[in-house]
C-alpha cells in the first residue's frame, strides 16, 4: 500500500534523503496502536536543507510562464486522481477515518489542485485611473518566495492540496512540514507531485516535531510567508516567532460550530447532518458542529432522534469501512476523555470509551450552559453540546457567545431570518440548510475572531499567497 512513499526519507530538493542526525519517528494505526512504517525526524539541519533548497528553486519556478505552472499542477492533479484507491488509503489508515472518508478527501484534495492548475495564469493586476493622460498606473501580483506550511494530522491530502497548490501556482516555492502523528498522505502527495514534474527544490517535505522542525521553519530568516492549521494555542505561538523576521501568516485555527436548528426546518434533512458533522473522521474537524442550538418547541424530539442516530454509528477500523474510526492518538484520547464528565448537563447517550484502540463513542451532552468547557472550548472529538433557544434573537446570542468563528450553520425555511442570521453571526463562513459547504466552487475558507484569519479557499488562496506591487509611470513628452 504504501509503495510510493520511501520508508524514512524526508523529499528535499527533489530526492528522498534521510535525517540528518539519521532520526526517525513511527507512525502507528489508530486502530491497532501498530506501527505502520517510519519516516524521518527532521531537525533545525535538515530545515536548513529544505529551505536552500526551496530558495535556490524560487527565481527560475517565479520566472516559468503561469500557463506551464498551470500544465505541472494539472499533471499533479491528473496522477492524485489516478491514484485514488492508494492515497485513500494511505490516509484512512494513517489518520484511522474510515476508507471512504479517505476517499471523499482525496476527491477534495484532487478537486483543489484542479481548481488552483486553471487559476495558475488568471492572476493578474489591475490598471488604476490616473489624474491626467499624463499618468499610468497598475499593479502586479508577485510571489514572495519560499513559503512554510505546518500543517496537522486531520484531513492530511486535503490540507496539504489547500496551502501548497495555490502557493506554488502563483510562483512560490514551498517547504511543507506535515503533523508527524500523520504523515503519510503528504508524503504520498509530494511524491507524485515529484513525478508531475515540480522542478528540484519547488516542493519539499520535512516531517519532525514541532519544537525541532517546526519551530526552526517559522523562524527562519528566508521563509517569506507561513501557512499554520491547527490549535489556536499554537498560532499564537508561531505567530510571535514569525514576528521577530516580520513574515505574513496565515493561520487556520479552532472552531466550536454550531448547528442552529429551528422548528421550521425539514429535520429528516437536517438531523442526519447534524449527526455526520460531528461523528465524521470522529469529529477531528475544526469544523465540526460540536454545538447544536435548538429551538424550545422541538427540542425534545430533537435530542431523542440525535441520541438514537448517534447509537446506530458504527464503530472500526479503516479497513472496515463503517461509519467512525478511532481517534488519531493517544495523547488526543486522553484529551477527549477529558471532556466526558461533564457536571451539571445530562448525558443522553455516549460518554465513554469503547473498544480496543483509542475508540471513544459518540456522546451527547443536553442542558448545557454556556459557562460549560463542552460550550465553549473545543473537544476535536465526537461529543455533542445541546443547547435550546426560544426566538430568533437569542439564537444569535447563542451563536456567537463563544471566541472561535469559523462556520455557522442555519436549518430553517424563512429565509428572511437566515439571512437576518447571517449577517449577525460572527463566523467567517455561514452554511444555510446544510453543513459547510457542498455545492460552491472555490467557496473561500474564511474565518473571524479565536479561529484565524486567511485567505484561503478558491480564487482568493492565490491572493494569499501573493503580494501586491504599485506601479506608477509618467509619461514623458517626445
Amino acid at each position: 500500500m504504501l509503495r510510493m512513499i520511501p520508508s524514512a526519507r524526508q523529499l528535499i530538493d527533489g530526492e528522498w534523503i534521510s535525517a540528518r542526525n539519521k532520526g526517525e519517528l513511527a507512525v502507528v494505526d489508530p486502530a491497532t496502536q501498530e506501527p505502520i512504517q517510519t519516516v524521518a525526524r527532521a531537525e533545525a539541519v535538515d530545515v536548513e536543507d529544505a529551505v536552500a533548497a526551496a530558495r535556490r528553486a524560487f527565481p527560475e519556478w517565479a520566472a516559468t510562464s503561469p500557463t506551464e505552472r498551470g500544465r505541472v499542477l494539472r499533471r499533479w492533479a491528473d496522477l492524485v486522481l489516478s491514484s485514488l484507491d492508494e492515497l485513500a488509503a494511505i490516509e484512512a489508515r494513517d489518520v484511522g477515518k474510515p476508507l471512504s472518508g479517505g476517499r471523499a478527501n482525496v476527491l477534495r484534495a484532487h478537486a483543489i489542485i484542479e481548481y488552483n492548475a486553471g487559476a495558475a495564469d488568471k492572476l493578474t493586476g489591475v490598471t488604476l485611473p490616473a489624474r491626467t493622460p499624463d499618468y499610468l498606473g497598475y499593479t502586479v501580483p508577485e510571489p514572495y518566495g519560499v513559503c512554510a506550511a505546518i500543517l496537522p494530522w486531520n484531513v492530511p491530502s486535503v490540507l496539504t492540496a489547500a496551502n501548497v497548490a495555490p502557493a506554488l501556482a502563483a510562483g512560490n516555492t514551498v517547504v511543507l512540514k506535515p503533523s508527524e502523528v500523520a504523515p503519510l498522505a503528504p508524503l504520498a502527495l509530494a511524491e507524485l507531485a515529484r513525478r508531475a514534474g515540480f522542478p528540484p527544490g519547488v516542493f519539499n517535505v520535512v516531517v519532525g516535531l514541532g519544537p525541532e522542525a517546526g519551530a526552526a521553519l517559522t523562524g527562519h530568516r528566508d521563509v517569506k510567508h507561513v501557512s499554520f492549521v491547527g490549535s489556536t494555542a499554537t498560532g499564537r505561538a508561531i505567530m510571535a516567532s514569525a514576528a521577530r523576521n516580520l513574515t505574513p501568516v496565515k493561520l487556520e485555527l479552532g472552531g466550536k460550530s454550531p448547528n442552529v436548528l429551528f422548528a421550521d426546518a425539514d429535520l429528516d434533512v437536517a438531523l442526519p447532518a447534524i449527526v455526520g458533522s460531528i461523528t465524521e473522521n470522529a469529529g477531528q474537524n475544526c469544523y465540526a458542529g460540536s454545538r447544536l442550538v435548538v429551538e424550545d418547541s422541538i427540542h425534545d424530539e430533537v435530542v431523542e432522534r440525535v441520541a438514537a442516530a448517534m447509537q446506530a454509528v458504527r464503530l472500526g477500523a479503516w479497513d472496515a469501512d463503517l461509519d467512525m474510526g478511532p481517534l488519531v492518538s493517544a495523547a488526543q484520547y486522553d484529551r477527549v476523555r477529558g471532556f466526558l464528565d461533564q457536571p451539571g448537563a445530562r448525558l443522553v447517550t455516549g460518554g465513554a470509551p469503547t473498544g480496543e484502540g483509542w475508540f471513544v463513542q459518540p456522546t451527547v451532552y443536553d442542558q448545557v450552559d454556556s459557562s460549560m468547557r463542552i460550550a465553549r472550548e473545543e473537544v476535536f472529538g465526537p461529543v455533542l453540546a445541546v443547547q435550546k433557544f426560544t426566538g430568533t434573537d437569542r439564537a444569535l446570542q447563542l451563536m456567537n457567545d463563544v471566541d472561535f468563528g469559523l462556520l455557522a450553520c442555519i436549518w430553517t425555511n424563512d429565509i428572511s431570518r437566515a439571512l437576518r442570521l447571517a449577517k449577525g453571526v460572527h463566523s467567517g463562513q455561514v452554511a444555510v440548510n446544510q453543513f459547510h459547504n457542498t455545492g460552491v466552487i472555490g467557496f473561500p475558507f474564511n474565518m473571524q475572531k479565536d479561529s484565524g484569519f486567511s485567505r484561503g479557499g478558491g480564487y482568493a488562496a492565490l491572493r494569499e499567497y501573493t503580494q501586491e506591487k504599485a506601479v506608477s509611470v509618467r509619461l514623458l513628452e517626445h
